[in-house]
């Protein structure tokens, strides 16, 4: 055996033995069984796990953010490149081993940037390597906690238009590209997907959702937990970790709102359709998913083997994690926090006065009372394995000074993510190399695949012929770019009046209901109607009473009240994430889409009041249905 401190293939110190490379993670000069890729997996872990000692064990449970050089944002890891003196410090001095990235910079930078991370890793006194996760990052939203825009990676609908699509294959190679597109610039988990039950309209994180129909849910969040692990049996070396979020019932939100905001923090089941939404999780589960992130709501009212749930969030309650998802159900993986669940509860975040700020984000519903070490102990004992945004373990080793905290149930914790690191062979290669990252992202087949995804799930819901613009027409464009139409040879107008043709491209309606609240300033709230007065409406009535065919392109991340709009205009179009060039195919009709709704539009907001929050209402006729989609 020989041992080199300047390998070539940027592993660090490394051994060669039987003409093999290992890398000397702990230092020492020998190859202890956790350093020898030829050993199992579980034998290398129960190797490493009685290794480290109980302070490295807290810092490993800790799921933090990799701070950003945004001035504003940095702590919440807003930037283009890592702040590494804060993030090494993190990783050294804390032994933190995961992180969020929220970067948003070129794809070689990202590369770059995500190997400095793994070299100060490789420092540490086990070599521990860190697991980098993302919020979804294909689409075209950017949301702070939900997702980042697309930036050098392939681009394709939001999870809603894949529900348009609502073909499974596709979802499934959708996965795929994450998986190749993450691995190739140094990620390794994905918070997707989210397998949420789109059934409060008003409810804003809908657009991230597959819809509201249980089954179609659970097709395609199977699909794509297949497409990103790389298939049906758990994780290998080139999967990228999905994690199934939110276990379960988030989106029976109550009257609407949001669960990150105090206000936002129950769900409710009137109906009595909580199966529905548990039953949205079994094709992920029966796919090996490697990870669950409970909802921060509580679950007001619900019963569980007749006994009454306990009204804490469900990321402190046992009955919803071990018996529900362990015991019951038989998930093995990880169950990772959403993030921010033991943090203190100050009076901006419970009131928003003054404004909350991003130092006041917090939601520890139902333990508000509880003390920081007792929040942790009662999140992991309920079935926690590792806290999302958090970067002090001293609460953890508190917990177990104490006796809140079992050293048993640490060590399985920490025996569960030290598994998935070396299943996703991280401790045998951390690194990436940024010299192949263009010939994996954003390659043209990609962003082909992407595009045909986007084409595909355009909804055409009504229209008087077909298609609604052609090349006699003289069209006026509102909101959408007119380089697609030009390129085709259309005839651009400024003025409407000149017009045989408006294309009105809208988003759909919501109101700012919450403007103290750090998410509820962020997030579309509120009705779901076109209000008298309101901009948009006021610049549809003018088209409508000024062009002889109007054409209404509406971006449905809610399911908005279209009655009126439907009834004045030549066409309606539901739209879930796509180009202006793609949108321009489907209008000229160089694309027929075969999208369909990925959920009902009511009629009217007392419609919408009228039904309950945890199944789609099937007594009051729709607008249109579910899977709707005009014939041509």
């Amino acid at each position: 055996m020989t041992v080199s401190n300047s390998d070539p293939h940027g592993l660090g110190d490394t051994f060669e033995v039987d003409g093999s490379t290992f890398r000397d993670l702990d230092h020492d000069g020998q190859l202890s069984p956790y350093e020898d890729r030829r050993v199992p997996i579980h034998e290398r872990t129960i190797d490493l796990l009685g290794r480290m000692t109980i302070a490295e064990k807290a810092g490993a449970m800790l799921h933090a953010t990799a701070v950003g050089l945004d001035p504003e944002l940095g702590r919440i890891g807003v930037g283009a490149s890592y702040d590494l003196d804060a993030v090494g410090d993190l990783i050294i001095d804390r032994h933190i081993t995961a992180f969020i990235s929220r970067l948003t910079s070129s794809p070689q930078r990202f590369a770059e940037q995500n190997n400095a991370i793994q070299l100060l890793a490789a420092q540490t006194r086990l070599g521990i390597p860190v697991t980098l996760s993302s919020d979804p990052r294909h689409h075209f939203t950017d949301s702070l906690g939900a997702s980042t825009r697309a930036t050098g990676f392939s681009q394709w609908p939001e999870p809603l238009g894949l529900a348009a699509g609502a073909d499974p294959d596709v979802v499934r190679r959708f996965g795929d590209a994450v998986r190749r597109e993450y691995r190739a610039v140094g990620l390794h988990m994905t918070l997707a997907p989210q397998a949420d039950l789109a059934t409060s309209p008003r409810w804003p994180r809908i657009d991230g959702t597959f819809g509201e129909n249980p089954e179609l849910v659970r097709r395609l969040s199977g699909a794509f937990v297949e497409g990103v692990q790389g298939g049906r049996s758990g994780l290998t070396t080139r999967s990228v970790a999905a994690v199934a979020k939110h276990w379960v019932g988030y989106g029976a939100s109550r009257d609407g709102f949001d669960g990150h905001n105090w206000y936002g923090r129950f769900s409710a089941f009137p109906s009595g359709a909580f199966h529905d939404h548990v039953d949205a999780f079994a094709d992920m589960l029966a796919f090996r998913v490697a990870a669950v992130m409970p909802t921060y709501n509580i679950l007001a009212g619900l019963e569980l083997d007749g006994v009454a749930v306990e009204p804490v969030g469900a990321g402190f309650n046992r009955q919803v994690l071990t018996g529900l998802l362990r015991n019951h159900l038989g998930f093995d993986g990880v169950v990772l926090s959403d993030w921010a669940i033991t943090r203190n509860l100050t009076a901006a975040a419970r009131t928003g006065v003054p404004a909350q700020t991003a130092a006041d984000i917090a939601m520890p519903w139902g333990v508000e009372t509880l003390s920081p070490p007792e929040r942790y102990a009662k999140a992991i004992n309920a079935g926690i394995d590792q806290l999302g945004g958090e970067d002090d373990p001293d609460p953890i080793l508190i917990a177990v000074e104490q006796g809140l905290l079992s050293t048993d149930r640490v060590d399985a914790c920490v025996y569960r993510i030290l598994h998935q690191k070396f299943e996703l062979g991280l401790f045998d290669q951390p690194f990436v190399s940024v010299a192949e990252v263009d010939a994996v992202v954003g390659t043209p087949e990609l962003v082909a695949a992407g595009r045909r995804a986007q084409l595909d799930s355009i909804a055409v819901l009504s229209h008087a012929h077909w298609p609604p613009v052609g090349h006699d027409d003289r069209v006026f464009l509102h909101n959408l770019d007119a380089a697609p139409f030009t390129d085709q040879g259309f005839s651009i107008v400024a003025d409407p009046g000149d017009a045989t043709v408006a294309v009105a491209n809208v988003d759909a309606p919501h109101e700012e209901l919450h403007p103290g609240y750090f998410f509820g300033r962020l997030q579309h709230e509120g009705d779901l109607d076109f209000k008298i007065g309101s901009p948009t409406r006021s610049r549809l009535q003018m088209l409508f009473e000024t062009v002889p065919s109007v054409v209404v392109v509406v971006n449905l991340d809610r399911p908005a009240i279209l009655t009126e709009i439907v009834a004045r205009a030549s066409a309606v179009i539901a739209s879930f994430g796509a180009t202006p060039s793609t949108l321009c195919d489907v209008l000229t009709g160089r694309h027929h889409s075969r999208g369909r709704l990925p959920f009902r539009l009511a009629r009217s907001m007392d419609d919408v009041r009228a039904q309950p929050c945890d199944r789609p209402d099937e007594n009051t006729p729709p607008l249109f249905p579910f899977g709707h989609r005009a014939v041509d």
